[in-house]
């Protein structure tokens, strides 16, 4: 850089460092140490972004003539600079102390508005069982916090898009309360111009700058968005603040100023993922940022370092939390806050041993009337189960990832109609589904079936079973009490890595082997889940690794623990290097060189169909970014890589290219879908049964 900018730059660019000094005499690092330097630079390298992305905006400050002396042009420059700030939507407004809910608290709500709060950066963590208001206890307490002054907005920050889609429309409806005026609100995700509640806030802030949402600066960047008052997204947009992507700084200067709440953080707790957000705790902690986490099913160990890092950051010494109280409320410096549980219940559990039993099982259920689920852990498991229960005249929906955007939108929508809270009695319909029910969709059934997953995605799923009681107590239930029915092998007879193979197919090899086995272990010697008081037991019995596994899962157990210590490793080298600073600790990649969670490699089709014209996108119209997005899906890069994909150089493909932005035609791939759905031989897209991949050619066979 010194080469390219030449002598006179050199020369010119200490004018500018003495000027400054001038104008900002007080802007001095003398009797600082080098461990106070560093959190500094990060601070300014993330403000300095923040106000030249501000004011490089010719809208709100026009170019001038050559000539104001520099006091005369700062002065003039800070007049514009209140109604730029004003108008990009980041100046905050007074915290509100009104009442935010008018129902009576729980215990964990009361326990949020009284538990004595420590000095400096807070981190609370909130454990309790799922449906018992973390949400709104964590609301609770961030509104204390930004009444102390300990930050001025609120980050959400959820394990995907559709629980974030569902946070944002929560926290819209009590932005009123939490400010004494109209706050800016923002979607931090890559589909967030999909979010119907997103568009309509949007509009109304566009049409009435009195109405709280996001401003159109804010929106225009889902980078900018964590710069709102309050942003609700995925937990990737906060950890993008760490890894050495381009814009971290921009990234940790939004985040500084707010409370940052993480919610389902059982669900980031894998090595990779885990040691990111570690990192993010511990920077946030730095910057003087206090967090709030919440689960239902938190392992002690992973508890254990996210309060290490961050009191680390906070310049404390770790005080680890002792106890296994549950439900329960941790401060970070103190032992958990132990809540008297609320009306325990206990749902029974029993294996079903084979795939045809579970398919008898919910036939006669549904045949009774009773809203059924069964949970699958791998997408063409479940388009099996639901051609199946078709095959016997049974009514049933199917829902999971493999939907284009648009289509799947759709599928929810009719999932949370029939089997949601406001749900018909007796509908006598089965929904497959994936994970992707455990925790976006607020869902009600009589009867469930749930693939063998780890303990705590079993207790998560099991939260959708006889769910709203007091809409349908009971007696008005079909069946005469909640069973929480596991499709899984029998943990005594084992004989080798892929022993749940024979009962689950491909959803046999989701999850670790050895996690498998345990919470089969442990799930059918106990018979049943206790909630509130049973739940920590369970999940530390099952996750934990107390409980010796067979011998022939022994090998599988130790290539488990090689992969979490090498994902652990590549996540090291992947982070900041906080202790250095920003001039040697920060990178210049994109957000997609450094990825903020592993797994299998993805690619990601749009979908188009042939119109009078030509192509056109699978949703919506015209191939604009939101059409392309809303007619997206994706599956394995493995699987889809073995395929005869549609050639990108085709004319008629290459010309819809070739108007695309860079991002998206680096990232996409163009699939008409022809006569009867065929893609390619091998692939074929159906509006009920999603993106179907086979090798041998028909995959509907």
């Amino acid at each position: 850089m010194l080469d390219a900018a030449g002598e006179q730059g050199i020369a010119d660019s200490a004018k500018v460092i003495r000027a400054f000094h001038t104008l900002w005499p007080g802007a001095d690092d003398t009797g600082l140490m080098d461990a106070e330097i560093a959190p500094l630079s990060w601070r300014l390298a993330g403000l300095i972004t923040a106000a030249d992305w501000i004011g490089s905006n010719q809208d709100w400050f026009p170019p001038c003539a050559p000539g104001p002396a520099l006091p005369d042009y700062l002065d003039a420059a800070r007049r514009n600079a209140a109604d730029a700030v004003a108008a990009a939507g980041v100046d905050t407004p007074a915290p509100s102390p009104a009442k935010l809910f008018d129902f009576a608290p729980r215990p964990m709500q009361r326990a949020a508005v009284e538990a004595p709060l420590p000095h400096g950066p807070a981190l609370a963590i909130i454990e309790d069982e799922t449906g018992s208001g973390k949400t709104e206890a964590a609301l609770l307490l961030a509104q204390r916090m930004l009444t102390d002054e300990r930050a001025r907005g609120l980050y959400f920050a959820l394990p995907t898009m559709a629980t974030a889609d569902a946070m944002f429309a929560r926290v819209a409806q009590i932005l009123r309360r939490l400010y004494c005026g109209p706050a800016s609100l923002a979607l931090a995700h890559g589909r967030a111009g999909q979010s119907e509640g997103f568009r309509l806030l949007r509009d109304a802030r566009a049409a009435n700058l009195d109405e709280p949402g996001p401003t159109d600066w804010l929106a225009d960047s889902r980078r900018r968005a964590l710069l709102a008052d309050v942003g609700v997204g995925t937990i990737d947009q906060a950890l993008l603040a760490v890894v050495r992507a381009k814009h971290a700084p921009l990234r940790l200067h939004g985040l500084q100023s707010k409370i940052v709440i993480v919610d389902e953080v059982h669900e980031m707790g894998d090595p990779y993922m885990g040691a990111l957000l570690e990192q993010l705790l511990h920077a946030h902690a730095a910057l003087g940022g206090s967090a709030i986490l919440l689960s239902a099913t938190l392992p002690l160990d992973l508890r254990a370092r996210l309060v290490t890092a961050f009191e680390r950051g906070a310049g404390r010494p770790p005080a680890l939390p002792e106890g296994r109280a549950y439900p329960a409320l941790t401060l970070a410096g103190g032992n958990p806050v132990a809540l008297e549980p609320g009306a325990g219940r206990e749902l029974r559990v029993e294996r079903v041993p084979t795939a045809d039993a579970a398919l008898s099982l919910l036939v006669d259920a549904a045949s009774q009337g009773a809203a059924c689920v069964w949970v699958r852990n791998a997408v063409d498991e479940a388009l099996v189960a639901v051609q199946a229960l078709r095959a016997q005249g049974v009514a049933a929906d199917l829902l999971h990832a493999r939907f284009a955007l648009a289509d799947r939108k759709r599928h929810e929508g009719v999932a949370l109609e029939t089997f949601g809270k406001g749900r018909a009695a007796r509908p006598g319909r089965v929904l497959v589904a994936t994970q992707v029910v455990e925790s976006s969709l607020d869902l009600d059934f009589d009867v469930m079936v749930s693939d063998l997953a780890p303990m705590a995605a079993l207790i998560q799923r099991a939260g959708r079973l006889w769910r709203h009681m007091d809409r349908r107590p009971a007696a008005e239930r079909p069946l005469p009490g909640p069973l929480l029915h596991v499709l899984s092998p029998d943990p005594d007879a084992v004989e080798g890595a892929r022993w749940a193979q024979p009962v689950l197919g491909q959803g046999a090899f989701v999850y670790p082997a050895a996690l498998m086995w345990r919470t089969a272990r442990v799930l059918f010697d106990s018979g049943a889940i206790r909630a509130p008081d049973g739940l920590r037991d369970l999940v530390e019995a099952a996750h934990g690794d107390a409980l010796p596994v067979p011998e022939a899962l022994e090998r599988a157990e130790l290539e488990q623990i090689g992969a979490a210590g090498a994902a652990r490793a590549h996540a090291g080298h992947n982070v900041i290097d906080w202790a250095a600073g920003y001039r040697m600790g920060a990178a210049g990649a994109g957000d997609a060189d450094y990825p903020t969670r592993l797994g299998q490699p993805q690619r990601v089709l749009v979908l188009a169909r042939r119109g009078a014209g030509g192509l056109e996108p699978w949703a919506g119209e015209g191939w604009g970014v939101d059409s392309c997005q809303l007619s997206e899906v994706q599956a394995s890069a493995r699987r889809l890589d073995a395929l005869p994909l549609p050639d990108q150089r085709a004319p008629e493909i290459a010309a819809i290219r070739q108007a695309w932005p860079d991002w998206l035609a680096a990232t996409r791939i163009l699939c008409p879908v022809g006569e009867g759905g065929e893609i390619c031989a091998g692939l074929y897209y159906d509006t009920q049964l999603g993106l179907i991949l086979s090798a041998r050619g028909d995959a509907r066979d």
